[in-house]
């Protein structure tokens, strides 16, 4: 029997999608469509579809949670574009093993802040664009047909020229009131219910310490005093504070929705006191 050599297949390009196009409408098929009767050998995923719509700091948490778990040469596209049809500029974002297509209006932003190495275009080449161009959905003629021809090997520096006045946006910061006091907001509450804070163990070591103990976290309607492992070590009912996987302090509760049981939403005020200050302090 002959010997056959295996050659190693050759990995399919990536095109992963991030909108607040939501499902029940024909925006993401007709990206998809575009992407693929461009570059037909694509793989297109779905990272989400129900950033909250026009919430560009939620689409800026979505794909920074995500992005870098894709092979190397994957291209994201990310539209989350409230200013679709004005004078903002489509851009490129290159970094060592990504491309991004987005809206230049921030969206990326926690990807500059985690990416040391970025180089941002000014896509201007018209002739990679569906014609004509409309003022209402550009995701399907300028940032899908553009995100093909990436994933098609196209050059970057094809598409425009390099740019340094990218839009740029750094996340709300937990602010710090006086000894033993800070206040955070919550950044998002996911589909279990969960109140995404901003606070880090870098902002209160003391709250992520095994056995943390001696602290008050104000939310909504409750008084949180327990830090948890895991959501099944809460009791029923329980709202405690726990380190998610986004890296930030949760509110959340055992099989239930913290959002609804502390009466606090996106936004909502997360006052921490530590130490002393919340043995003799019932408030921030």
């Amino acid at each position: 029997m002959s010997s056959v050599s295996e050659e190693p297949l050759a990995q399919r390009p990536i095109v992963t999608l991030t909108t607040d196009f939501g499902n029940s409408d024909h925006f993401v098929g007709a990206l998809k469509g575009v992407i693929l009767d461009i570059e037909p050998e694509a793989e297109i995923v779905d990272i989400c579809h129900f950033v909250q719509a026009f919430d560009v700091l939620d689409g800026a948490l979505t794909i920074s949670q995500a992005y870098s778990y894709f092979p190397s040469g994957t291209v994201h596209l990310v539209v989350v574009d409230p200013g679709v049809g004005t004078a903002r500029r489509p851009i490129i974002a290159s970094s060592d093993k990504y491309h991004f297509v987005a809206p230049d209006n921030g969206v990326l932003s926690l990807v500059y802040a985690r990416e040391a190495r970025l180089h941002v275009r000014h896509i201007t080449s018209e002739h990679y664009f569906l014609q004509p161009v409309s003022n209402t959905f550009q995701a399907r003629d300028i940032f899908a047909p553009v995100a093909a021809y990436l994933a098609k090997q196209v050059d970057s520096l094809k598409f425009g020229e390099e740019v340094e006045d990218y839009v740029r946006f750094s996340a709300p910061k937990p602010k710090v009131l006086d000894e033993g006091r800070m206040r955070g907001v919550v950044l998002k509450v996911d589909r279990f219910g969960n109140l995404i804070t901003n606070i880090t163990p870098a902002d209160a070591s003391m709250l992520f310490e095994p056995g943390a103990a001696g602290f008050k976290i104000l939310v909504g309607n409750r008084e949180v005093t327990r830090m948890r492992n895991s959501y099944a070590e809460g009791a029923a009912g329980e709202v405690f504070g726990i380190l998610g996987s986004m890296g930030f302090l949760e509110i959340a509760a055992n099989r239930g929705a913290a959002t609804q049981l502390a009466g606090a939403a996106k936004g909502a005020e997360v006052n921490v006191v530590l130490g002393e200050a919340a043995a003799v302090s019932t408030g921030a």
